[in-house]
């Protein structure tokens, strides 16, 4: 008597029944592939979109960030005597150094908090109260980069003669009813007129000075006294490239004495800030890909199950013909990864379709990755893989005979 040979379930065979799984209930499985379908393609997009937006970078630190120094006063913290840091001429004594365009100190004056302003004439403005007063040298103004209106701005001689002008914003030249320089306006702070010589539509940098009024240093010192301690700072505007070499050589010139009275504050680096970006997107963005696929994991995982306690009649009939438990098993393991793989191509072409059309919106050169490209389905069949693990565990147990029963 001939021994029985045992059953086999050949590879082309596990893959065709797993297709036909599929095929039978169609809806069935574009909904469980649903989930792996966000979830690739929610890692395509992020990784695609992370390195897209890190191109970028290089583009938005533009000229102004990188030829933009500033010098903050810390003789207080080095010294209860040291005085103000800055010197007088501090201006003049930045000539020496090359690489400069524009340089000036500034700060904001301290006021009562009752102080108001006030324009003359009214022309149906508003009278301010808490407004921001901030002293600052012609150079200072310069180095703002600002945009006139109209009139003009202070000069040295205003500084020197301590002139009672002011340049202001407009914004804040409206809510005063400063309409026109024409009828020649004048600005109270508190009970001090002031001429007002020039109106600001727009600074390119430090935009919060819009909402403030510009005083000459030396007519502030005058009228409020010295800035506290550590609240004056000096801007610097550079040559490009010479941003760093200045943030060195500035706090030298200023006060050869004490140089550590003073400290330079240069433009970030646009690698470290490019890669601190990318380091930021990344992690966030990858923890909600990693969600979807979880999410999409899971999805699969309660699809196929259900679809064991379905075909028992069906995996019991294939057990009493001489399937063996492992052949049950392969089959739906196919089947879940056949999803997955699926969800994961879909995904991924779904991924860089956002990429691009992001990337077209914002006038963007998109880039991916190959290797993203190429993993990205391998993500979808790994977690279709691994989300029929349990449901084909359960199916490989079913006991035939129970399951012909029902």
């Amino acid at each position: 008597m001939s021994a029985v040979r045992p059953t086999r379930l050949s590879p082309r065979d596990t893959v065709s029944e797993a297709v036909a799984g599929m095929l039978r209930r169609p809806g069935r499985a574009v909904l469980t592939a649903l989930g792996t379908v966000l979830g690739v393609g929610s890692f395509v997009a992020v990784l695609g979109l992370t390195a897209t937006i890190s191109s970028q970078i290089d583009g938005r630190f533009n000229v102004l960030t990188a030829t933009e120094v500033t010098i903050e006063d810390v003789a207080a913290q080095q010294s209860e005597f040291a005085g103000p840091g800055f010197p007088a001429d501090a201006e003049q004594r930045l000539h020496a150094v090359a690489g400069i365009e524009h340089a000036g100190v500034l700060w904001t004056v301290r006021l009562d908090s009752r102080t108001s302003l006030g324009s003359l004439p009214s022309g149906g403005g508003e009278s301010i109260t808490g407004a921001s007063v901030v002293a600052a040298s012609p150079g200072a103004v310069a180095a703002l980069v600002p945009t006139l209106r109209e009139g003009r701005f202070y000069d040295e001689f205003s500084e020197r003669s301590r002139q009672r002008v002011v340049v202001i914003g407009g914004g804040l030249a409206d809510r005063l009813g400063i309409t026109t320089l024409a009828t020649r306006p004048a600005l109270y702070i508190g009970q001090e007129p002031f001429t007002v010589a020039g109106i600001v539509s727009d600074v390119e940098r430090k935009p919060e000075n819009l909402l403030s009024v510009l005083v000459p240093r030396a007519t502030a010192e005058e009228l409020w006294g010295p800035p506290s301690p550590g609240s004056a700072s000096m801007l610097i505007a550079t040559e490009l490239g010479a941003a760093r070499q200045v943030a060195e050589l500035a706090p030298l010139a200023l006060r050869p004495d004490h140089p550590e009275y003073l400290k330079s504050v240069p433009p970030p680096d646009p690698r470290l800030l490019r890669s601190g970006v990318t380091s930021d997107l990344s992690a966030l963005f990858l923890l909600l890909a990693g969600i979807c696929l979880v999410i999409g994991a899971v999805g699969i995982a309660n699809t196929t199950l259900v679809a064991v306690l379905e075909r028992t009649g069906e995996i019991g009939l294939r057990r009493a013909l001489g399937a063996r438990g492992r052949h049950v098993s392969a089959q739906f393991l196919a089947e879940s990864a056949a999803l997955g793989a699926l969800g994961g191509l879909v995904g991924t072409s779904l991924g860089e379709l956002t990429v691009v059309g992001v990337s077209l919106v914002r006038d963007w050169t998109p880039v991916i990755h190959p290797l993203t490209v190429a993993a990205a389905p391998l993500v979808g069949l790994v977690t279709g893989l691994l989300a029929g693990v349990h449901p084909a565990w359960r199916a490989a147990r079913v006991e035939p005979a129970e399951a012909l029963r029902r």
